[in-house]
């Protein structure tokens, strides 16, 4: 594993791990189905599939692209709403990995954005109509970062009104189309970073780090209210989301046409323990497995004394098959189930022991 350190130009200075690539792992070969013209009743298939949306389409039309494709229509998702006008990772569960869907869901994400200067829009990105203009002239790359550090942190933010947020059971954007604007919720969001990579006038590009549900188009909205100029998105891409990269994600053409291909399209999956690799694990003998199994507490041989209070774990039998998130309960000295999933496959991310 090897440590990357953030640019020393970032507004805020820290160094982290970086996220392990992805070990290339071999489906069962009773999932090695060919296209859903030649099999229009595939098995049901379990893991992640990372996908690069493109621009122009919404994190549903890729999902209905992806149905369509691999012939799966039973528990698929996707682990993030995106914007039309934004391209990159979208992480797409199939099976039993929609049990871990929020582990996706609240992972953490990393955008580049380029924001212009100069002009607001309805939409807060290069889409809607324009609504204020501004004088940016004179601005420096200091002026912005000064203005852009303190959204680093956990902020209050507001959404847009063209976003999925709903207010009395409507979606915002349903209603911002009918011309109507309400009322909306500051909600908190944790920004990590925010680094200008690349400064210019009108356009400057950022990378932000940052939590689940942030809205760039909100960010980049708020720095040209807070510069007086106005400011909107012009490019959005999604490089990171739980782990998964732009590096090692596969577009619909590739997906496409790797269907018909000798490894068909699951070459592109991930197991489903994947997204929990960062936990630590234990393996269970055959009794304990079946207790497990039937969604029973499992009571280890001796104290876990190295498990932190209520700390969660990955659970695997002795053939190295995920079996379940488990959170240890020191009080009854138990592991208690926190999901069950059913899988078959031994996982390369089981111990090494296995």
């Amino acid at each position: 594993m090897t440590h990357w350190k953030r640019p020393a130009r970032s507004l805020i200075s820290w160094t982290r791990l970086r996220a392990p690539k992805a070990i290339r792992w071999n489906p069962p070969t009773c999932w090695a189905t060919t296209s859903m013209a030649k099999n229009p009743n595939p098995p049901v298939v379990s893991g992640f599939l990372n996908l690069y949306k493109p621009v122009g389409i919404t994190s549903m039309d890729a999902l209905r692209q992806v149905k369509r494709i691999t012939g799966q229509r039973q528990k698929v998702g996707h682990g993030g709403t995106m914007d039309p006008l934004a391209r990159g990772v979208l992480p797409v569960c199939f099976g039993q990995a929609t049990r871990l869907m929020d582990h996706v869901v609240g992972g953490v994400k990393r955008y580049r954005m380029d924001i212009t200067l100069g002009t607001s829009t309805t939409t807060y990105d290069a889409e809607g109509e324009v609504v204020k203009t501004g004088d940016y002239e004179g601005l420096t790359e200091e002026t912005v970062a000064e203005h852009l550090r303190p959204w680093v942190g956990v902020v209050q933010q507001t959404p847009p009104m063209y976003s999925a947020v709903k207010v009395d059971g409507q979606r915002l954007y349903k209603l911002a189309r009918a011309g109507v604007e309400v009322e909306r919720e500051a909600r908190p969001v944790e920004i990590h970073s925010i680094t200008i990579v690349k400064f210019g006038l009108p356009t400057l590009t950022v990378d932000v780090e940052c939590g689940g549900g942030t809205y760039m188009r909100s960010l980049a909205h708020d720095l040209g209210e807070s510069l007086g100029c106005g400011a909107h998105v012009s490019d959005l891409e999604r490089q990171l989301c739980a782990g998964f990269t732009s590096d090692e994600s596969a577009t619909l053409e590739q997906l496409e046409e790797a269907v018909n291909g000798p490894d068909g399209w699951q070459q592109f999956l991930f197991p489903v323990d994947w997204v929990l690799r960062g936990l630590k694990s234990i393996t269970l003998g055959k009794q304990a497995e079946e207790a497990l199994r039937h969604g029973q507490a499992v009571t280890p041989d001796r104290p876990q004394l190295d498990a932190g209070y209520l700390e969660e774990y990955r659970a695997y039998n002795s053939d190295g098959v995920f079996l379940a998130l488990v959170r240890y309960d020191r009080p009854s000295n138990a592991w208690q189930p926190v999901k069950v999933l059913q899988t078959e496959s031994p996982s390369p991310y089981a111990p090494a022991s296995v």
